[in-house]
């Protein structure tokens, strides 16, 4: 199979239900002008997302046989194109949002309910019940979601882990984060390729919008469509991108067959690593946060050689985070254990490294009395497969006097599972002495994993690192402190790029993990609908 040409259609949509099928079929047209043959609509195409009550979102909502669900499935048909169209949509006294992926012949090949929904959507809209399908078509496997959905990794992930080579992403968002952060990370963390669409202009009635802006603190202008619709490829890397405002049709050609290399630079086969059976409590009910809040701030360090460690102890840092590693791979663990315990000696800091300990690779934490706690690598790795070959069972949270402490250690970093189980645990902050591969994986990957846990990250690399801190401003529909400038969730970064790197972190700041009203970014996932997240052999995944 040849190259695929793919298409991101960015718009505004209105009030006017006419006006804005009208923009969907011109886009539609645009797109199939361009040659392509999967096109991408943002989301709510149908109305703009703001109802005084459920009745007048009932009104608006479409109906499969209606008449603007049949001319998106006319004129797919007359393109001979796939279009993933999304809108409210009406059946069996609920209303949901739902994707829609119609055939070259006008067939509807799948549907998709938002099974996580963003703030005020959740007032008279119903989230879905069921994962969306993986659809099989002749040109790739397509999986499709929207917005909300790919702020957090869980949904992309299980439509990744089902096989997925393209996923179909449609936006309705005023975050710029989205675009430099949420849409190309789920591409690059899954190997697959992402056709986001998203909006322009205002998202909010014009006439309520000035009020809205006022209340929340933030500038009218901010609460537009963020634009920036792009196709990523599985490295994550963005080969098309939309401008900021205005219309317009991103397109690229693809080629889904790269999705199905899932190997890292060393040989390691991300979904063959993966441990379905560890992940059991992201599928399991969510539970609310039972520990308390960590402290307001502490100060943490990435160093990069174990001779700075008591330099950084001494400035004041409360957890220094060390490469994985750090002494060697041939170093006593004892010995290791001794020299971290001499250079932190009259503080009360923690130091972090790897070593290999027997036939496992396992994080250290270390205070000036010795070893207070200990993580195994949890999945293998072909760059350590000639010594490591035992990995751990779960991931366990250090309570230590500012916080509770996640250590993820190695190429575990790679794996978005695994902070979402340090999230579920009610950690604050995680340490990580890993060494780095991939661009994506400190540029993308770890923020991310900041953003979608609320998490504090001090992640310590040969050659690199970051200190990503929580910021307070974090909640939508309650005013901010400081000034909006368009991000939602990316965290404070710090760049290591120094022998000795200090920042703040704010573990209390773990707590709030409302991203909008009754949006939860870890109370609220969609257990009941990522069953194959801990599936060992999930249905359709390619062998």
């Amino acid at each position: 199979m040849g190259p695929v040409r793919v298409a991101a259609a960015q718009f505004a949509a209105g009030r006017d239900v006419p006006g804005n099928l009208a923009t969907c079929l011109r886009m539609v047209d645009r797109a199939a002008a361009e040659g392509a043959s999967i096109i991408v609509l943002p989301e709510f195409c149908n109305r703009l997302s703001w109802y005084a009550d459920r009745a007048e979102a009932l009104r608006h909502a479409c109906t499969p046989d209606g008449p603007f669900l049949t001319a998106i499935r006319e004129r797919a048909a007359a393109h001979r194109a796939y279009v993933k169209v999304n809108v409210t949509l009406s059946g069996g006294g609920r209303v949901t949002v739902s994707s829609l992926l119609y055939g070259p012949d006008g067939a509807l090949l799948g549907r998709s309910d938002k099974l996580t929904l963003m703030g005020a959507e959740g007032d008279h809209l119903d989230p879905g019940t069921a994962a969306g399908p993986v659809v099989a078509t002749p040109l790739g496997r397509l999986g499709m979601y929207a917005c909300m959905e790919g702020v957090t990794s869980d949904v992309p992930r299980d439509l990744a882990v089902r096989g997925a080579q393209v996923l179909l992403n449609s936006l309705n968002s005023f975050a710029t984060d989205e675009a430099g952060l949420h849409v190309p990370v789920r591409a690059a963390e899954n190997r697959v390729w992402m056709v986001a669409a998203n909006k322009v202009g205002p998202l909010l009635p014009t006439d309520l919008l000035p009020a809205i802006a006022e209340r929340l603190g933030v500038p009218a202008g901010l609460l537009d469509g963020a634009g920036e619709s792009q196709i990523v490829a599985p490295d994550g890397t963005v080969v098309a991108k939309g401008p900021r405002t205005g219309e317009a049709v991103v397109v690229a050609d693809i080629d889904p067959a790269l999705a199905d290399r899932k190997t890292r630079p060393d040989g390691t086969d991300l979904f063959a690593a993966r441990r379905p059976r560890l992940y059991a409590p992201i599928v399991a009910a969510p539970r609310p946060r039972a520990a308390p809040p960590g402290d307001a701030k502490v100060d943490v360090a990435a160093v990069r050689s174990p001779g700075s460690v008591r330099d950084a102890a001494r400035a004041g840092a409360e957890l220094v985070v060390l490469p994985e590693l750090a002494f060697g791979a041939d170093a006593d663990p004892g010995a290791v254990v001794f020299a971290l315990a001499a250079a932190l000696q009259g503080t009360t800091a923690h130091a972090v490294t790897s070593v290999r300990a027997g036939a496992a690779h396992a994080a250290y934490l270390v205070n000036a009395g010795g070893l207070a706690g200990s993580q195994p690598q949890l999945h293998a790795s072909a760059r350590h497969s000639g010594w490591a070959t035992e990995y751990g069972e779960r991931l366990a949270v250090f309570t230590l006097p500012w916080g509770r402490l996640a250590l993820v250690t190695g190429d575990d970093a790679l794996y978005p599972e695994v902070f979402r189980l340090a999230a579920i645990a009610d950690a604050d902050a995680v340490a990580v002495p890993f060494t780095p591969a991939e661009d994506w994986e400190i540029a993308l990957g770890l923020p991310e994993r900041a953003a979608e846990n609320r998490l504090n990250v001090v992640a310590s690399g040969p050659d690199d690192g970051v200190v990503l801190a929580l910021p307070a401003d974090f909640t939508l529909w309650t005013s901010w402190e400081g000034p909006f400038e368009g991000r939602i969730s990316h965290p404070l970064v710090t760049r290591a790029t120094g022998p000795v790197t200090v920042a703040a972190v704010h573990p209390a700041q773990a707590v709030n993990r409302l991203v909008s009203k009754n949006t939860d970014l870890v109370g609220g996932r969609p257990a009941h609908a990522v069953a194959a997240l801990a599936d060992e052999a999930p249905s359709g995944a390619p062998r």
